[in-house]
């Protein structure tokens, strides 16, 4: 199987496995107990905090260890607006954003907070002069991705932060695609809080963190132990945690080159997709992008047929979020953007990682040009409906 869907999930690498291996057998310990034991686990939780602090230069005590992107969103969400007194709150948000801070965000109105859920252009983006527009005085929290999942378009968090600070409001950004990607720096970004998730850059699943600024007051959403300086409940996943920072460190290390060489193949794939398939078109190709992901509508074509045709032929790719894959309904992000009903359903993600090689991407590339054709020749009334 060629695996094209790395922003749904990656790969374990091999020296994270090894390093996860050796913590499980190395640290038995529950890190909250006092004997030896205990404390070994401790000493390697606490060094695998400082050493994620060290590559998104913060404070070692920012960083929270939770389970996973989903659970650092809604910390940062529900968490940050449960801790202001303001008696009316308001939360200004994107229609893009991943369904972990769209149903926070429910939630949160739910509990009768005000939510603002602003639209991109039609390229994805959110502007920052909407965020500025949206302004409330009850206004307590800003939450714009860092990067899209679904297209790979980046967002302009760095000014979006600028215009929070300005305003004395948090600002958190949902990091968990960009982390590993691309550079990161939280100072530039002026993020109060940052999501980040280990399986998205080759560490294992049940994992995560949430960068939290000592300044920003959090609640906790958890209510147990004292774990996590009392914001997050619950024994310690040292192994996991250690495992995070060993996959954290290769990917910061790796990313000049390997910006480079992902950006080069998603190119290729794109310019050989378009130059072979008619009636075909990369959804946000005009704004800045992750270096892996490309978002391609076939019109014509129905995603979820091309995804099983694609599946039988050897390639996994994706229609969008994971996290809502079964749904009939069709990409919010491509809805939000402005594509039509039948196109934003013609449209597949393709997301490219560390094994992927050129010659998979050429073999991609004909599969889809025989998929297609394949496709549309079963139904070619579809096509010329578009």
């Amino acid at each position: 199987m060629h695996y094209f869907d790395h922003n749904a999930t990656t790969p374990l690498d091999p020296r994270v496995l090894e390093a996860y291996v050796d913590a499980l057998q190395g640290f038995p310990g529950n890190a909250s107990s006092v004997h030896q034991v205990g404390q070994r686990a401790r000493g390697a939780l606490e060094d695998a905090r400082e050493r994620l602090a060290r590559i998104l230069d913060c404070e070692a005590e920012e960083v929270i260890f939770v389970s996973g992107g989903t659970e650092a969103d809604n910390l940062a969400l529900l968490g940050a607006v449960r801790a202001t007194r303001k008696p009316r709150k308001h939360v200004i948000t994107s229609a893009i954003e991943h369904p972990a801070v769209l149903n926070a965000c429910r939630r949160l109105e739910e509990e009768g907070v005000a939510v603002t859920y602003l639209p991109p252009d039609g390229q994805g983006q959110i502007d920052p002069d909407a965020v500025r527009r949206a302004l409330r005085p009850e206004t307590v929290l800003i939450s714009i991705m860092h990067a899209n999942n679904e297209t790979g378009v980046l967002q302009p968090v760095a000014e979006i932060g600028e215009i929070a600070q300005a305003a004395e409001i948090a600002f958190h950004s949902d990091g968990v695609q960009a982390f590993g990607k691309i550079p990161v720096d939280l100072r530039a970004l002026h993020a109060d809080f940052y999501s980040l998730s280990a399986h998205k850059l080759y560490g294992p699943k049940g994992i995560g963190a949430l960068v939290a600024r000592k300044s920003a007051p959090l609640a906790p959403i958890l209510y147990g132990g004292s774990q996590e300086r009392r914001r997050r409940p619950g024994t310690e996943n040292v192994p996991a945690a250690v495992a995070m920072a060993v996959a954290a460190e290769l990917a910061v290390a790796e990313m000049p080159s390997e910006t480079v060489r992902l950006a080069q193949l998603r190119d290729r794939l794109e310019r050989a997709v378009l130059e072979k398939i008619p009636a075909t078109g990369v959804n946000g190709a005009g704004a800045p992008r992750l270096p892996n992901t490309t978002n391609i509508y076939f019109d014509g074509v129905k995603a979820d047929a091309l995804i099983i045709a694609l599946d039988l032929r050897g390639f996994a790719v994706s229609s969008g979020s994971a996290c809502s894959s079964g749904k009939l309904e069709p990409s919010h992000v491509l809805m939000a953007m402005g594509l039509s009903l039948e196109r934003a359903r013609a449209s597949i993600r393709i997301s490219l990682g560390r094994w992927t090689t050129p010659e998979q991407v050429d073999a991609l590339v004909e599969a889809l040009v025989d998929s297609v054709e394949q496709l549309r020749r079963l139904a070619p009334a579809e096509l010329s409906h578009v």
